[in-house]
C-alpha cells in the first residue's frame, strides 16, 4: 500500500507537470533573482507552483488558461474576492485626489470609527501594513505599558514571519522572552502562568488558531486565559487577523471575551496592504502625542489612502453584520457536508475550523490542539495536486478560507470534488506516509 500511495501521487505529479509548462517556465525564471521564486514561502510548493495571470469574482486564471475556483481566498485575505466593483470604485476614487501626502487622509478616522464600532475590545485602534506588523506592535506595546518582558505564546501557533511557533523553529523570530504553552490545555498553560507571573507581559493567543491547522480555542480555556491575564497583570492579546471575520465583532464577540489588546489585518483592510493593533485606552494612550511622555509609531504607509479607502467600503457596504453572519452559517454547513463526506467513505480524513475557515487532516484521531497533528505531507499533497486537477485552488496545507463569492453552485462542486478525490484515493489515506516524508515541504 505505501508503494501504492507513492504511485499515486508520482502520477499525480506527473499530470501538474504536463498540464502546468508556462508555470513552470516562470517559476524557472523567478528563481534566477527570487529565493526559491517567491517571496512568500506560503505560495510555494513541489514540484512548482502555480503562476496565476488573473482572477475575476471567486475564479483564478494561471498563465496556462486553467480557470479555477479560488477556496484559499488569500489564506482570509481574499474575502471580497478579486475584483470587487465596490472596492475598485473606492481605490479609484482615492487615486483620483492623489496619493502619498505625508499628512492626515479623510479616510483613516473613518476606518478608526467602524473599527473600534465593530470590535468590542477597541477603544483606540492604530494603523500598520500587515498582521504581523500589529502583532509585533502589540507585544512592545504590552512590554511598555506593563514594564514586562515575558510573553506566553502557544505551541503550532503562526502570528507573522517573525512570530511562528510550529515545527520546526525558526531562527528569525523576535528575540523577547517567550515562553511557549499548550493550546487548550489550561494545566499545563496555568503552571507555566504561575512560573512567570511576575514578569508576564502578554498573553498572545488566535481565537482559533489559523495557519496552524483551523484548531478551534475552547471558550472555558480562552476564559481562563481572561481570567490568569487579570490575576496577574498580563495583557491579553487576541489576534483576530483571520477570526474578525467570524462576526460583525471577531471571535471575541462570539464568546463574550474581550481582550486588553488586539489585531487585525487581511480583509480590513479591503484586500490591500494593511494591519491594526489597538484596545484598552489606558494602553493605547501612549501613543498620543499631546502627552508629554508619549511614545511614537511611525510609518509611512500606515494610513495610506488605498487601504484606507478600500478598508471603509468594503466594513460599511459589503460585510455588514448580516453578511457576516451568512458567510459563518455557509462556512459551518459546507464543514459539515465534508466531514459527513468523509465518514460516508469510513476514510482517515476530516475538517476542523469555524465558520468560512477550514482545514483538512488525514487522520482519525480527535484534534484539539496541535500537538494532536500527525504529519502527512504526502496525503497533503496528493490532495492539492487532484483537487487542482479538477478545478479547484486551496493551500497545499488543505487550508479553505471562503469569499463572499463563493455560494451554493461552488460549494456543491466542491463537496463533488471531495467526493471524487475519496472515491479515487481514499483505501490510501490509511497508508503509513513514507519514511522520507518528513523531506517533503508542506
Amino acid at each position: 500500500m505505501a508503494s501504492s500511495l507513492e504511485v499515486a501521487l508520482g502520477e499525480a505529479r506527473d499530470r501538474f507537470v504536463a498540464a502546468n509548462p508556462r508555470s513552470r517556465a516562470a517559476h524557472e525564471e523567478a528563481v534566477e533573482n527570487l529565493p526559491g521564486g517567491n517571496s512568500r514561502t506560503t505560495v510555494f510548493y513541489p514540484p512548482f507552483p502555480l503562476t496565476m495571470a488573473g482572477g475575476t469574482g471567486c475564479r483564478l486564471t494561471d498563465v496556462d488558461g486553467h480557470v479555477y475556483v479560488d477556496l484559499l481566498g488569500d489564506y482570509t485575505a481574499g474575502l471580497y474576492g478579486h475584483d470587487n466593483r465596490v472596492i475598485r470604485s473606492a481605490v479609484d476614487e482615492a487615486l483620483d485626489a492623489g496619493w502619498g501626502f505625508g499628512a492626515q487622509c479623510v479616510h483613516e478616522a473613518r476606518l478608526a470609527t467602524v473599527l473600534c464600532e465593530r470590535f468590542p475590545a477597541l477603544d483606540l485602534v492604530r494603523f500598520t501594513n500587515s498582521g504581523t506588523e500589529a502583532n509585533l506592535l502589540a507585544l512592545a506595546t504590552a512590554t511598555a505599558h506593563t514594564g514586562r518582558g515575558t510573553i506566553l505564546v502557544f505551541a503550532g501557533a503562526y502570528h507573522g514571519s517573525v512570530l511562528y511557533f510550529g515545527e520546526p523553529a525558526i531562527p528569525i523570530n523576535v528575540p523577547h522572552r517567550f515562553v511557549v504553552g499548550e493550546y487548550n490545555d489550561a494545566g499545563v498553560t496555568g503552571e507555566l502562568i504561575d512560573r512567570h507571573a511576575a514578569d508576564l507581559a502578554a498573553i498572545l493567543v488566535e481565537p482559533m488558531i489559523g495557519s496552524g491547522g483551523c484548531i478551534p480555542g475552547d471558550p472555558a480555556f480562552l476564559a481562563f486565559l481572561r481570567r490568569r491575564a487579570d490575576e496577574t497583570g498580563a495583557l491579553l492579546v487576541f489576534d483576530e487577523v483571520m477570526t474578525s471575520r467570524m462576526s460583525r465583532g471577531g471571535m471575541q464577540a462570539l464568546l463574550g471575551i474581550t481582550p486588553d489588546l488586539m489585531t487585525l489585518g487581511k480583509y480590513t483592510g479591503g484586500g490591500m496592504t494593511f494591519g491594526a493593533f489597538g484596545g484598552r485606552a489606558d494602553v493605547m494612550s501612549m501613543y498620543d502625542p499631546r502627552r508629554p511622555d508619549f511614545v511614537p509609531h511611525a510609518g509611512t504607509f500606515n494610513n495610506n489612502v488605498l487601504s484606507m479607502a478600500a478598508g471603509y467600503a468594503g466594513l460599511t457596504r459589503l460585510f455588514p453584520p448580516e453578511t457576516s453572519r451568512r458567510l459563518f452559517e455557509r462556512g459551518e454547513r459546507l464543514r459539515a457536508r465534508l466531514n459527513e463526506i468523509g465518514r460516508d467513505h469510513d476514510a482517515a480524513v476530516q475538517w476542523t475550523g469555524l465558520g468560512s475557515m477550514m482545514t483538512v487532516h488525514f487522520q482519525p484521531e480527535p484534534i484539539v490542539a496541535p500537538r494532536d497533528l500527525r504529519p502527512t505531507p504526502v496525503h497533503r499533497e496528493l490532495f492539492h495536486l487532484d483537487l487542482l486537477d479538477r478545478g479547484f485552488h486551496l493551500a497545499r496545507r488543505g487550508m479553505v478560507a471562503l469569499s463572499l463569492d463563493i455560494g451554493t453552485p461552488e460549494c456543491d462542486a466542491f463537496c463533488s470534488a471531495f467526493d471524487g478525490f475519496l472515491s479515487r484515493y481514499g483505501p490510501l489515506l490509511s497508508t503509513p506516509e513514507p519514511a522520507d516524508a518528513s523531506r517533503t515541504p508542506v
